[in-house]
């Protein structure tokens, strides 16, 4: 199985969102389900904690998406190696990675460079509702529940399984 992992800064919001998102999306897809599978970690991630109680609520009450079990992971060695794409959530997480990670640069893009294609013209960052209101929480889940559709159909259109 090929493993996308999804970075932010904190993975206690845009990652873990993206993650359940795909996962979600995966497991009601019969040529994603068993090719693909998501993670996601933060490049300033505090060990253990629980996804924002705004990520959670979005995703649940929008989608039907239990975030309750996602504990924040800082990225590792490890998750790099194992990753068949890295997708961040915006260019300066994209360029912390490829400082760190040299190696990866064929596996790093930003999520919507990825998706969309560096030529799109609209900016490769997806905006950080930490702390933010209720809705702002929703329309940045909106957002990447969009962008990871496309993800979807652009995998099985490349047949990358």
């Amino acid at each position: 199985m090929k493993k996308i992992l999804f970075v932010c800064t904190g993975n206690t919001c845009r990652s873990s969102m993206a993650e359940g998102i795909f996962n979600a999306m995966a497991s009601q897809d019969e040529e994603i389900r068993g090719n693909f599978e998501a993670a996601s970690a933060g490049v300033a991630a505090l060990e253990g904690e629980p996804a924002s109680s705004g990520s959670t609520r979005a995703l649940k009450e929008l989608y039907g998406i239990d975030l309750s079990g996602h504990r924040a992971k800082n990225i590792s060695d490890a998750m790099i190696k194992n990753a068949y794409l890295i997708l961040t959530m915006t260019a300066s997480h994209k360029e912390m990675l490829l400082e760190a990670f040299p190696l990866s640069r064929d596996r790093v893009f930003t999520l919507k460079e990825y998706v969309l294609g560096p030529e799109s013209g609209c900016s490769p960052d997806i905006s950080d509702p930490y702390g933010m209101p209720a809705k702002v929480y929703e329309q940045c889940a909106a957002e990447i529940r969009e962008i990871i559709g496309k993800l979807v159909l652009k995998l099985k259109e490349n047949r990358d399984f």
